[in-house]
């Protein structure tokens, strides 16, 4: 095994899956409870989440972050006037959800 942990298999290289295992369990733990119509607040003030994106390319070009492994797509709900945004940012102990998904 390689020390990037992927396998070979002649020419093609794919990740390891105990790896690709942990990362997902990494990733669903720092999204949280947010998923599409969850509203939850932090210090930042109270949020709807729209979108959860979990294919990383699409999460780095959405926030253009290279490491970037989610993304997701929220609009506060204290702001009449507010637009979509995305963030990046992992669910913390300060987090806390107000309205969860029915």
């Amino acid at each position: 095994m390689d020390k990037d942990r992927t396998r070979t298999a002649g020419n093609t290289a794919r990740p390891d899956p105990d790896i690709t295992e942990a990362l997902r369990q990494v990733v669903a733990h720092q999204i949280g409870p947010r998923w599409p119509g969850v509203i939850y607040q932090n210090t930042d003030g109270a949020f709807r989440v729209l979108d959860v994106t979990t294919d990383a390319s699409e999460a780095r070009r959405i926030l253009k972050r290279r490491a970037a492994q989610f993304a997701i797509t929220i609009i506060d709900v204290l702001r009449p006037d507010a637009e979509p945004f995305a963030v990046g940012s992992v669910w913390t102990g300060s987090d806390r959800v107000l309205k969860a998904v029915a």
